[in-house]
């Protein structure tokens, strides 16, 4: 009953407001600054092709726990994959209390932005819409690393974004991820008072020059590193070599005894 009350009148039964708005709050901060972070990473680590596609098959291994399991294992990708679904859901599912529930209240906010004409709320209604669409892009591509953990690597992620037509996905992905990431750890910021110093105006109008040169970095970083695997795939198709996973260069060397040659793989 007491529930029921609080749900039509914002407070318990013993006159106090409910917490659970301010809770619901600190789990989205959280788990966005969670998606924010590993997003960065995620980037850095798949910019490696950029350096060459032997580096980029080393960095796959080491995730599969190659030091380990002989040859790694794909599980521990798919796992990975698993819960970062997981607190992408949670997430989404968070965000969305935030959103208005039907036109009229569209209608409203958007009346009220536009009289406002303030830069940081024209922010919010762009990370609204770019975290509506990543609610279906990211859905796919997390699905598609869960299910195919086994199938990353220089060539096999090449074929799925060339030869499986993934790179219109992607490109929207990156778009989306790169301004929601940016903008909402701005937000985050500005929202709990991180950095303000003594000067809290001049420090968030530094802190929003920060974050733009973040999203040009990592918009530029990760249309460079798509270019790169669209290049492979491009080569697999030409080459006939669609399917054909990356095999790591193997030098053959001689260890001489005194009656026998004994031959290795480094």
């Amino acid at each position: 009953m007491s529930d029921l009350i609080e749900g039509y009148l914002g407070k318990t039964i013993e006159g106090r407001k409910s917490r659970l708005p301010a809770k619901l709050d600190y789990l989205q901060s959280a788990t966005g600054l969670f998606l924010a972070l590993f997003m960065w990473a995620h980037m850095l680590l798949v910019s490696s092709i950029l350096i060459s596609e032997e580096f980029m098959y080393k960095i796959t291994k080491l995730l599969e726990a190659s030091f380990i399991f002989e040859g790694g294992n794909p599980l521990l990708v798919t796992i990975a994959a698993l819960v970062i679904f997981i607190v992408f859901i949670a997430h989404a599912g968070l965000g969305m209390r935030k959103l208005p529930g039907n036109f009229k209240q569209y209608q409203v906010m958007k009346a009220h932005a536009k009289h406002m004409n303030h830069d940081d709320t024209k922010l919010w209604f762009t990370q609204a819409g770019t975290g509506f669409a990543m609610f279906f892009l990211g859905s796919v591509h997390l699905y598609i690393i869960m299910t195919n953990s086994a199938d990353i690597g220089p060539y096999a992620s090449s074929d799925r974004i060339w030869s499986e037509w993934m790179w219109p996905l992607y490109i929207l992905l990156l778009l989306a991820v790169e301004l929601h990431g940016t903008i909402g750890l701005y937000r985050l910021c500005v929202k709990w008072g991180w950095f303000d110093g003594d000067n809290p105006k001049e420090n968030r109008a530094r802190l929003k020059k920060v974050k733009w040169g973040l999203t040009v970095f990592f918009l530029v970083l990760g249309f460079a590193s798509l270019a790169a695997y669209m290049k492979i795939g491009i080569e697999q198709v030409n080459n006939g070599n669609v399917g054909n996973k990356y095999q790591p260069t193997a030098k053959v060397m001689e260890y001489k005894m005194p009656n026998k040659t004994i031959g290795g793989i480094a």
